[in-house]
Protein backbone atom coordinates (compact mmCIF):
# COMPACT_ATOMS: atom_id res chain seq x y z
CA UNK A 1 0.00 0.00 0.00
CA UNK A 2 2.91 2.17 0.90
CA UNK A 3 1.97 6.41 2.24
CA UNK A 4 1.06 9.21 -0.15
CA UNK A 5 2.13 12.41 0.14
CA UNK A 6 0.20 15.70 -1.02
CA UNK A 7 2.67 19.03 -1.73
CA UNK A 8 0.55 22.05 -2.16
CA UNK A 9 3.14 24.79 -3.89
CA UNK A 10 0.62 27.31 -2.66
CA UNK A 11 -0.48 29.91 -5.32
CA UNK A 12 1.59 28.28 -8.64
CA UNK A 13 -1.00 28.00 -10.77
CA UNK A 14 -1.18 27.32 -14.60
CA UNK A 15 -3.84 30.20 -16.17
CA UNK A 16 -6.40 29.08 -18.32
CA UNK A 17 -9.35 29.27 -15.76
CA UNK A 18 -12.90 29.53 -17.86
CA UNK A 19 -14.37 31.42 -15.26
CA UNK A 20 -11.32 33.85 -14.35
CA UNK A 21 -13.06 36.46 -15.89
CA UNK A 22 -15.85 36.37 -13.17
CA UNK A 23 -12.78 37.01 -10.50
CA UNK A 24 -11.72 39.91 -13.25
CA UNK A 25 -8.43 37.42 -13.62
CA UNK A 26 -8.91 36.68 -17.42
CA UNK A 27 -5.60 36.02 -18.74
CA UNK A 28 -3.47 35.50 -15.37
CA UNK A 29 -1.45 32.38 -15.95
CA UNK A 30 1.21 32.33 -12.76
CA UNK A 31 3.80 29.78 -14.64
CA UNK A 32 3.29 31.00 -18.00
CA UNK A 33 3.55 34.51 -17.16
CA UNK A 34 6.59 33.95 -15.05
CA UNK A 35 8.81 32.01 -17.05
CA UNK A 36 8.07 34.62 -20.24
CA UNK A 37 8.99 37.12 -18.11
CA UNK A 38 12.37 35.05 -16.79
CA UNK A 39 12.89 34.63 -20.82
CA UNK A 40 13.06 38.31 -21.47
CA UNK A 41 14.77 39.05 -18.68
CA UNK A 42 12.61 40.81 -16.04
CA UNK A 43 12.55 37.68 -13.72
CA UNK A 44 15.94 37.94 -13.30
CA UNK A 45 17.60 39.99 -9.98
CA UNK A 46 21.53 39.79 -9.10
CA UNK A 47 20.99 39.02 -5.36
CA UNK A 48 18.61 35.85 -6.81
CA UNK A 49 19.04 34.18 -10.51
CA UNK A 50 19.40 35.54 -14.42
CA UNK A 51 18.33 33.82 -16.99
CA UNK A 52 15.12 31.58 -17.80
CA UNK A 53 12.88 29.74 -15.64
CA UNK A 54 15.04 26.78 -15.03
CA UNK A 55 13.30 23.64 -13.36
CA UNK A 56 14.54 20.79 -14.82
CA UNK A 57 12.70 18.25 -12.10
CA UNK A 58 9.48 19.43 -12.39
CA UNK A 59 9.49 19.34 -16.26
CA UNK A 60 11.03 15.92 -15.81
CA UNK A 61 7.82 14.62 -14.27
CA UNK A 62 5.31 16.91 -16.81
CA UNK A 63 4.92 20.12 -15.75
CA UNK A 64 5.75 21.85 -19.07
CA UNK A 65 3.08 19.80 -20.65
CA UNK A 66 0.17 20.41 -17.82
CA UNK A 67 0.87 23.91 -18.80
CA UNK A 68 0.25 23.83 -22.40
CA UNK A 69 -2.29 21.44 -21.97
CA UNK A 70 -3.95 23.90 -19.39
CA UNK A 71 -3.61 27.31 -21.03
CA UNK A 72 -2.78 26.28 -25.00
CA UNK A 73 0.50 28.40 -24.83
CA UNK A 74 4.30 26.34 -24.90
CA UNK A 75 6.19 28.19 -22.12
CA UNK A 76 9.65 29.08 -22.28
CA UNK A 77 12.14 26.89 -20.89
CA UNK A 78 9.90 24.03 -20.99
CA UNK A 79 10.65 21.04 -23.07
CA UNK A 80 10.33 17.61 -21.75
CA UNK A 81 8.58 15.43 -24.15
CA UNK A 82 8.90 12.18 -23.01
CA UNK A 83 7.67 12.63 -19.05
CA UNK A 84 8.27 10.25 -16.01
CA UNK A 85 5.28 11.15 -14.40
CA UNK A 86 1.51 11.82 -14.80
CA UNK A 87 0.68 14.94 -15.88
CA UNK A 88 -2.73 17.12 -16.14
CA UNK A 89 -4.24 20.09 -14.51
CA UNK A 90 -7.10 20.06 -11.93
CA UNK A 91 -10.42 23.19 -12.77
CA UNK A 92 -11.69 24.25 -9.30
CA UNK A 93 -15.10 24.76 -8.88
CA UNK A 94 -15.48 25.69 -5.47
CA UNK A 95 -16.53 29.16 -4.93
CA UNK A 96 -13.51 31.89 -4.36
CA UNK A 97 -10.29 31.73 -4.87
CA UNK A 98 -8.58 31.66 -1.69
CA UNK A 99 -6.46 29.26 0.46
CA UNK A 100 -9.47 27.34 2.56
CA UNK A 101 -11.72 26.83 -1.26
CA UNK A 102 -8.25 25.13 -2.59
CA UNK A 103 -7.34 22.71 -0.18
CA UNK A 104 -10.79 21.44 1.04
CA UNK A 105 -11.08 20.74 -2.45
CA UNK A 106 -8.12 18.93 -2.70
CA UNK A 107 -9.18 17.22 -0.01
CA UNK A 108 -12.55 16.31 -2.07
CA UNK A 109 -14.79 19.04 -0.55
CA UNK A 110 -15.98 21.85 -2.73
CA UNK A 111 -16.95 24.75 -1.53
CA UNK A 112 -20.48 25.46 -2.93
CA UNK A 113 -21.31 28.51 -0.85
CA UNK A 114 -20.89 32.02 -0.62
CA UNK A 115 -17.89 33.18 1.57
CA UNK A 116 -18.42 36.64 3.20
CA UNK A 117 -16.48 39.58 1.61
CA UNK A 118 -15.79 43.16 3.57
CA UNK A 119 -16.58 46.16 0.77
CA UNK A 120 -14.63 48.44 -0.96
CA UNK A 121 -14.89 51.16 1.89
CA UNK A 122 -13.66 53.27 4.16
CA UNK A 123 -14.33 51.81 7.39
CA UNK A 124 -14.60 48.21 5.88
CA UNK A 125 -15.62 46.42 8.97
CA UNK A 126 -19.44 46.65 10.45
CA UNK A 127 -19.19 48.73 12.84
CA UNK A 128 -20.55 46.00 15.31
CA UNK A 129 -17.71 43.98 14.57
CA UNK A 130 -15.41 46.59 15.54
CA UNK A 131 -17.03 47.82 18.50
CA UNK A 132 -17.33 44.30 19.69
CA UNK A 133 -13.50 43.37 19.07
CA UNK A 134 -12.58 46.32 21.15
CA UNK A 135 -15.30 45.87 23.66
CA UNK A 136 -14.37 42.16 24.22
CA UNK A 137 -10.45 42.09 23.91
CA UNK A 138 -9.92 45.67 25.81
CA UNK A 139 -8.86 47.46 23.04
CA UNK A 140 -7.86 51.27 22.64
CA UNK A 141 -9.53 51.25 19.13
CA UNK A 142 -8.33 49.67 15.67
CA UNK A 143 -6.03 50.87 13.37
CA UNK A 144 -6.50 50.26 9.59
CA UNK A 145 -10.24 49.47 8.61
CA UNK A 146 -9.62 48.59 5.31
CA UNK A 147 -8.66 46.94 2.39
CA UNK A 148 -4.79 47.11 2.59
CA UNK A 149 -1.19 45.25 1.55
CA UNK A 150 -0.34 44.21 4.54
CA UNK A 151 3.93 45.38 4.05
CA UNK A 152 2.49 48.32 3.31
CA UNK A 153 -0.09 49.11 5.72
CA UNK A 154 2.71 48.06 8.59
CA UNK A 155 4.92 50.03 7.76
CA UNK A 156 2.56 52.84 7.31
CA UNK A 157 0.62 52.22 10.80
CA UNK A 158 3.40 50.35 12.80
CA UNK A 159 5.07 53.03 14.87
CA UNK A 160 1.41 54.36 15.53
CA UNK A 161 0.22 50.76 16.80
CA UNK A 162 3.37 50.70 18.96
CA UNK A 163 2.59 54.28 20.66
CA UNK A 164 -1.25 53.76 21.04
CA UNK A 165 -2.13 49.78 21.82
CA UNK A 166 -3.97 49.63 18.58
CA UNK A 167 -3.80 46.33 16.76
CA UNK A 168 -3.91 47.00 12.81
CA UNK A 169 -6.41 45.59 11.62
CA UNK A 170 -7.26 45.17 7.61
CA UNK A 171 -8.25 43.01 4.54
CA UNK A 172 -8.22 41.95 0.49
CA UNK A 173 -10.49 41.06 -1.82
CA UNK A 174 -10.33 37.69 -0.14
CA UNK A 175 -12.39 36.50 2.74
CA UNK A 176 -10.09 37.35 5.65
CA UNK A 177 -9.90 39.59 8.57
CA UNK A 178 -6.03 40.25 9.26
CA UNK A 179 -4.96 41.96 12.35
CA UNK A 180 -1.22 43.02 12.22
CA UNK A 181 0.85 43.48 15.71
CA UNK A 182 3.93 44.01 17.11
CA UNK A 183 5.19 40.47 18.61
CA UNK A 184 7.00 42.82 21.62
CA UNK A 185 4.96 45.22 22.22
CA UNK A 186 1.60 43.97 22.14
CA UNK A 187 2.67 40.32 22.57
CA UNK A 188 2.09 37.41 20.41
CA UNK A 189 0.06 35.38 22.70
CA UNK A 190 -2.23 38.38 23.01
CA UNK A 191 -2.46 38.78 19.74
CA UNK A 192 -3.62 35.05 18.82
CA UNK A 193 -6.26 35.87 21.96
CA UNK A 194 -7.25 38.62 20.04
CA UNK A 195 -7.68 36.49 16.78
CA UNK A 196 -9.73 33.65 18.68
CA UNK A 197 -12.13 36.29 19.68
CA UNK A 198 -12.41 37.85 16.31
CA UNK A 199 -12.62 34.11 14.76
CA UNK A 200 -16.05 34.19 16.78
CA UNK A 201 -17.24 37.36 15.94
CA UNK A 202 -16.63 36.62 12.05
CA UNK A 203 -18.54 33.45 12.20
CA UNK A 204 -21.92 34.48 11.26
CA UNK A 205 -20.34 36.56 8.05
CA UNK A 206 -18.94 33.12 6.39
CA UNK A 207 -15.53 35.22 6.90
CA UNK A 208 -13.16 32.14 5.53
CA UNK A 209 -9.62 33.56 7.71
CA UNK A 210 -8.95 35.68 10.77
CA UNK A 211 -4.33 35.99 10.72
CA UNK A 212 -2.42 36.79 12.67
CA UNK A 213 0.25 38.61 10.93
CA UNK A 214 2.97 39.77 13.70
CA UNK A 215 5.86 42.10 12.91
CA UNK A 216 8.58 43.31 14.81
CA UNK A 217 11.54 45.91 14.05
CA UNK A 218 11.36 49.49 15.86
CA UNK A 219 10.39 51.92 13.06
CA UNK A 220 9.03 51.70 9.46
CA UNK A 221 11.75 51.57 7.84
CA UNK A 222 12.97 47.77 9.71
CA UNK A 223 9.69 46.54 10.20
CA UNK A 224 9.83 43.11 9.06
CA UNK A 225 6.69 40.47 9.53
CA UNK A 226 7.76 37.28 11.26
CA UNK A 227 7.29 33.34 10.67
CA UNK A 228 4.62 33.47 13.76
CA UNK A 229 1.57 34.02 11.30
CA UNK A 230 -1.71 32.01 12.66
CA UNK A 231 -4.52 31.21 10.69
CA UNK A 232 -7.89 30.53 12.19
CA UNK A 233 -9.75 29.51 9.67
CA UNK A 234 -13.65 28.10 9.81
CA UNK A 235 -14.24 24.69 10.63
CA UNK A 236 -13.99 22.92 7.04
CA UNK A 237 -16.66 20.87 5.18
CA UNK A 238 -17.21 17.49 6.62
CA UNK A 239 -16.35 14.19 5.51
CA UNK A 240 -12.77 15.26 3.47
CA UNK A 241 -10.11 12.84 3.06
CA UNK A 242 -8.04 13.81 6.22
CA UNK A 243 -11.20 13.03 8.38
CA UNK A 244 -11.89 9.54 6.19
CA UNK A 245 -7.61 9.26 6.82
CA UNK A 246 -8.28 9.50 10.63
CA UNK A 247 -11.40 7.27 10.91
CA UNK A 248 -9.64 4.46 9.31
CA UNK A 249 -6.68 4.37 11.88
CA UNK A 250 -4.65 5.73 9.47
CA UNK A 251 -1.35 8.16 10.33
CA UNK A 252 -1.51 11.81 9.46
CA UNK A 253 0.88 14.24 9.50
CA UNK A 254 0.15 17.69 8.34
CA UNK A 255 3.05 20.04 7.60
CA UNK A 256 3.16 23.93 7.11
CA UNK A 257 0.06 25.86 7.39
CA UNK A 258 -2.15 22.34 6.69
CA UNK A 259 -3.16 22.63 10.74
CA UNK A 260 -4.34 26.09 10.40
CA UNK A 261 -6.20 25.53 6.91
CA UNK A 262 -8.17 22.95 8.29
CA UNK A 263 -9.45 24.11 11.54
CA UNK A 264 -6.98 21.48 13.64
CA UNK A 265 -9.75 18.97 12.78
CA UNK A 266 -8.48 15.40 11.50
CA UNK A 267 -4.97 16.79 11.12
CA UNK A 268 -3.18 14.59 12.80
CA UNK A 269 0.40 15.52 14.00
CA UNK A 270 1.07 19.26 12.84
CA UNK A 271 4.62 20.22 12.09
CA UNK A 272 5.68 23.74 10.76
CA UNK A 273 8.88 25.48 9.29
CA UNK A 274 10.16 28.99 9.29
CA UNK A 275 9.41 29.32 5.32
CA UNK A 276 9.69 26.69 2.14
CA UNK A 277 12.91 24.99 2.96
CA UNK A 278 12.05 24.22 6.90
CA UNK A 279 8.93 22.46 5.62
CA UNK A 280 10.28 20.62 2.75
CA UNK A 281 12.58 19.19 5.59
CA UNK A 282 10.15 18.32 7.58
CA UNK A 283 7.99 16.35 4.39
CA UNK A 284 11.32 14.72 4.73
CA UNK A 285 11.46 13.74 8.11
CA UNK A 286 7.76 12.84 7.96
CA UNK A 287 8.71 10.53 5.10
CA UNK A 288 11.43 8.93 7.29
CA UNK A 289 9.02 8.29 10.15
CA UNK A 290 5.67 7.37 8.89
CA UNK A 291 3.97 4.41 8.99
CA UNK A 292 2.58 2.27 5.72
CA UNK A 293 -1.20 3.44 4.89
CA UNK A 294 -0.23 6.90 6.48
CA UNK A 295 -0.67 10.46 4.81
CA UNK A 296 1.24 13.66 4.67
CA UNK A 297 -0.21 17.02 3.48
CA UNK A 298 2.28 19.55 2.78
CA UNK A 299 1.41 23.56 2.25
CA UNK A 300 4.46 25.48 0.56
CA UNK A 301 3.21 28.88 1.14
CA UNK A 302 6.46 31.62 0.50
CA UNK A 303 5.46 31.51 -3.44
CA UNK A 304 2.46 33.23 -2.14
CA UNK A 305 3.03 35.05 0.74
CA UNK A 306 6.42 36.65 -0.18
CA UNK A 307 6.28 36.74 -4.25
CA UNK A 308 2.68 36.13 -5.23
CA UNK A 309 1.21 39.06 -2.61
CA UNK A 310 4.15 41.42 -3.17
CA UNK A 311 4.17 41.00 -7.41
CA UNK A 312 7.85 39.90 -7.24
CA UNK A 313 8.62 38.02 -10.51
CA UNK A 314 12.56 37.29 -9.49
CA UNK A 315 11.67 36.38 -6.22
CA UNK A 316 8.76 33.77 -7.39
CA UNK A 317 10.77 32.43 -9.67
CA UNK A 318 13.79 31.66 -7.46
CA UNK A 319 11.54 30.19 -5.23
CA UNK A 320 10.26 27.70 -7.19
CA UNK A 321 14.04 26.80 -8.45
CA UNK A 322 15.01 25.99 -4.77
CA UNK A 323 12.18 23.88 -4.90
CA UNK A 324 13.01 22.21 -8.01
CA UNK A 325 16.55 21.40 -6.51
CA UNK A 326 15.26 19.47 -3.87
CA UNK A 327 12.59 17.40 -5.78
CA UNK A 328 15.54 14.40 -5.85
CA UNK A 329 15.41 13.94 -1.93
CA UNK A 330 11.91 14.00 -1.91
CA UNK A 331 12.14 10.79 -4.73
CA UNK A 332 14.73 8.65 -2.51
CA UNK A 333 13.05 9.46 0.39
CA UNK A 334 10.00 7.95 -1.05
CA UNK A 335 9.05 4.14 -0.45
CA UNK A 336 8.67 1.28 -3.45
CA UNK A 337 4.57 1.79 -2.79
CA UNK A 338 4.88 5.28 -2.07
CA UNK A 339 2.37 8.03 -4.17
CA UNK A 340 2.90 11.47 -4.19
CA UNK A 341 1.36 14.33 -5.73
CA UNK A 342 2.39 17.76 -6.57
CA UNK A 343 -0.29 21.13 -7.32
CA UNK A 344 -1.51 24.08 -6.08
CA UNK A 345 -4.44 25.21 -4.50
CA UNK A 346 -4.94 28.72 -7.04
CA UNK A 347 -3.19 31.25 -8.90
CA UNK A 348 -0.78 34.68 -8.02
CA UNK A 349 0.20 35.66 -10.98
CA UNK A 350 3.62 38.11 -10.20
CA UNK A 351 2.86 39.75 -13.07
CA UNK A 352 -0.85 40.39 -12.46
CA UNK A 353 -2.37 43.85 -11.47
CA UNK A 354 -3.35 44.32 -7.77
CA UNK A 355 -1.62 41.89 -4.76
CA UNK A 356 -4.28 39.32 -4.93
CA UNK A 357 -4.88 34.86 -5.72
CA UNK A 358 -5.55 34.91 -9.65
CA UNK A 359 -8.37 32.15 -10.76
CA UNK A 360 -6.33 29.36 -12.80
CA UNK A 361 -5.97 26.12 -13.08
CA UNK A 362 -3.46 24.12 -11.16
CA UNK A 363 -0.85 22.10 -12.57
CA UNK A 364 -1.31 18.28 -11.38
CA UNK A 365 1.58 16.09 -11.16
CA UNK A 366 1.91 12.10 -9.87
CA UNK A 367 4.94 9.89 -9.52
CA UNK A 368 5.61 6.78 -7.46
CA UNK A 369 5.57 2.76 -7.21
CA UNK A 370 3.76 1.13 -9.76
CA UNK A 371 2.74 4.38 -11.49
CA UNK A 372 2.99 4.72 -15.52
CA UNK A 373 3.54 7.93 -16.54
CA UNK A 374 1.66 9.82 -19.01
CA UNK A 375 -1.68 12.32 -19.20
CA UNK A 376 -4.76 12.64 -16.79
CA UNK A 377 -6.06 14.60 -18.77
CA UNK A 378 -8.13 17.63 -17.77
CA UNK A 379 -8.96 16.62 -14.50
CA UNK A 380 -13.10 18.39 -13.74
CA UNK A 381 -12.49 19.14 -10.10
CA UNK A 382 -9.46 19.29 -7.65
CA UNK A 383 -11.45 16.62 -5.43
CA UNK A 384 -9.76 14.03 -8.09
CA UNK A 385 -6.80 14.03 -6.12
CA UNK A 386 -8.46 13.47 -3.12
CA UNK A 387 -10.26 10.33 -4.76
CA UNK A 388 -6.62 9.12 -6.13
CA UNK A 389 -5.40 9.14 -2.77
CA UNK A 390 -8.67 7.43 -1.17
CA UNK A 391 -7.80 4.84 -4.06
CA UNK A 392 -4.03 4.37 -3.59
CA UNK A 393 -4.44 4.68 0.13
CA UNK A 394 -7.57 2.04 0.16
CA UNK A 395 -9.94 4.44 2.01
CA UNK A 396 -13.60 5.19 1.42
CA UNK A 397 -14.28 6.53 -1.74
CA UNK A 398 -15.07 10.33 -1.69
CA UNK A 399 -18.76 12.24 -2.48
CA UNK A 400 -16.82 14.06 -5.06
CA UNK A 401 -13.95 13.53 -7.25
CA UNK A 402 -12.73 10.69 -9.80
CA UNK A 403 -9.67 9.10 -9.16
CA UNK A 404 -7.07 8.84 -12.37
CA UNK A 405 -5.53 5.45 -11.60
CA UNK A 406 -6.93 2.33 -13.68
Amino acid sequence: MGRAIVIVLDSVGCGGAADAGVYGDAGADTLGHLAAACAEGRGDRASLRAGPLKLPHLDALGLGLAMRASSGCAAPGFACAAPLGQWGYGIETSNGKDTPSGHWEIAGTPVAFDWGYFPFTIPTFPASLTASLIAEAKLPGILGDRHASGTAIIAELGEEHMRSGKPICYTSVDSVFQIAAHEETFGLERLYDLCRVARRLCDPLAIGRVIARPFVGRTAADFARTSNRKDFSIPPLPDNLLQRAVEAGREVVSVGKIGDIFAHRSTGREIKGRNNAGNVDLALRALSETADGGFIFVNLVDFDSEYGHRRDAPGFAACLEAFDARLPEIEAAMRADDFCVLTADHGNDPTWRGNDHTREHVPILAFGGGVAPGPIGARQSLADIAATIAQRLGLPAPARGVSWLA
